[in-house]
């Protein structure tokens, strides 16, 4: 199992930053969106090997090793401080 990323080490405005940008690919009816991601979005993450499939009616996945890695990694290195 991964350690767990040292959430004092991320940059919590990126991270927002992002969160609307992914919730910005969901906009209908002017200013809507819907509160998951993507469905394409998780496909592909699916697709990749990184999530359980996302396509049951669960409100949730399950990351896959691979998937907790890259996910760790890629917060670490788009969200992380450094200094």
């Amino acid at each position: 199992m991964a350690e767990p990323i040292d959430r004092d080490r991320i940059d919590w405005e990126r991270v927002d930053a992002a969160a609307l940008a992914l919730l910005s690919l969901t906009l209908h009816d002017g200013d809507r969106v819907w509160k998951g991601l993507d469905w394409e979005i998780t496909g592909r993450l699916h697709e990749k090997g990184y999530i359980s499939d996302p396509g049951g009616r669960a409100k949730s996945v399950q990351l896959t090793p691979e998937g907790v890695a890259r996910a760790q990694r890629a917060l670490q290195e788009l969200f992380g401080r450094h200094g």
